[in-house]
């Protein structure tokens, strides 16, 4: 089991995750997006496409852009689709959970 946590507080929580590029890619469904709210960030990956972000808040601290997703990912990258992945200080441990 991974779980994501920043500020102390589990963001997701998943036995299933898809790992790119060594980061851990929660399904959509086990991320609480209660700690999200919406980035103007964008970005681009030439072989996974166009990336869209979450700023991450918990208890009034914002991790700005700290959660990432593309939304329609390229072919080669389709594994991604409908996950989401974090940085800026959200760590994913294992859990014996």
């Amino acid at each position: 089991m991974k779980q994501a946590i920043w500020n102390g507080t589990i963001i997701a929580e998943s036995a299933e995750t898809v790992v790119v590029e060594g980061n851990h890619y929660f399904p959509v469904e086990t991320v609480n997006k209660n700690y999200l709210t919406p980035s103007d960030k964008t970005s681009f990956c030439g072989w996974k496409g166009y990336c869209s972000y979450h700023n991450v808040v918990v208890d009034r601290n914002e991790s700005p852009a700290a959660a990432w997703y593309y939304a329609d990912p390229y072919e080669r990258a389709e594994k991604i689709r409908g996950h989401i992945a974090f940085w800026k200080g959200v760590e994913v441990l294992e859990t014996n959970s």
